[in-house]
């Protein structure tokens, strides 16, 4: 059985995975570690460097460093120094093919696929050459990992990420505050009558507006000839501020229309009033 099963490159900042490898394996123990892997590169802010975390029959490797982490499920037969060997190769192959602006402006998943080949090559270097010609690469890295111990996460430390345990979301149950609501002041109660008040004042006004309006147009329709005035007064007053203001908008076309009307409004009612004191009203 291979050591390596399967690799892919992510992007730090966001857990976006940029390329991985051909999937040939489907037993649910590696579909469940592939689900904590996607579930571990979205955390990787918090695990700068090195880091491995054990699972049953599988491990997942990571190795971050500067926008990329390279990452790779492998069986537990795997030493970890051939595992970030694996990794540290397969890091510095995809940076120097792509270069860092255009992984940040990467805005799908998988947007390097092609570098998958490149994925396979190493990784059917390690699986098939012997471990005695790669003695000195890994030597150096067991060096490393002796000098800084890799972050060792645990099963539960991954399935925790995003809020997740046991694939159930955790949900932390408090007590609701109890609100009550305050009595009614006597200062409430004298702000209430006195908006009553000014409602049913204000009401009254509306009524004789109301029906003095309605005198106002009944004047205007039994007199046509001051109506036409009134039309014609109203036209060049629109075709006036038109040509004032150079017009071309709509709603400012209807707020001059608005104005007119309220100009021949107060003339009319002008007009009404002396009516009415020339009859003795």
């Amino acid at each position: 059985m291979s050591m390596i099963l399967f690799a892919c490159v992510v992007r730090v900042r966001d857990g976006l995975p940029l390329s991985a490898s051909t999937d040939f394996y489907h037993t649910q123990d590696f579909l469940e570690c592939r689900r904590r892997l996607k579930t571990l590169a979205l955390r990787l802010t918090q695990y700068p460097g090195r880091g491995s975390a054990e699972g049953r029959d599988f491990s997942i490797h990571f190795s971050s460093l500067g926008d990329v982490a390279c990452m790779a499920i492998c069986s537990r037969q795997c030493p970890a120094a051939m595992a970030f060997c694996f990794l540290e190769t397969v890091w510095w192959e995809f940076t120097a093919s792509y270069d860092t602006t255009c992984i940040g402006l990467a805005s799908r998943p998988y947007a390097f696929l092609e570098f998958d080949s490149i994925i396979q090559k190493v990784k059917w270097h390690f699986n098939c050459v012997s471990s005695a010609q790669m003695e000195s690469s890994l030597e150096k890295i067991q060096e490393e990992l002796d000098f800084q111990p890799p972050v060792v996460l645990t099963v539960e430390d991954t399935d925790k990420a995003n809020g997740i345990m046991n694939g159930h979301t955790q949900i932390h149950l408090e007590p609701a505050p109890n609100f009550r609501m305050e009595p009614v002041t006597a200062l409430g109660v004298l702000s209430l009558i006195l908006n009553i008040m000014c409602a049913a004042l204000n009401l009254i006004r509306g009524i004789h507006l109301a029906e003095h309006s309605l005198q106002c147009y009944l004047y205007l329709f039994y007199s046509p000839a001051r109506t036409v005035k009134v039309v014609l007064m109203l036209l060049f007053i629109c075709l006036g501020n038109m040509y004032l203001h150079g017009l071309r908008n709509l709603w400012q076309i209807l707020f001059h229309i608005g104005v007119a009307f309220l100009s021949s409004y107060q003339i009319l009612t002008r007009q009404l009033q002396e009516k009415q004191s020339d009859y003795g009203v």
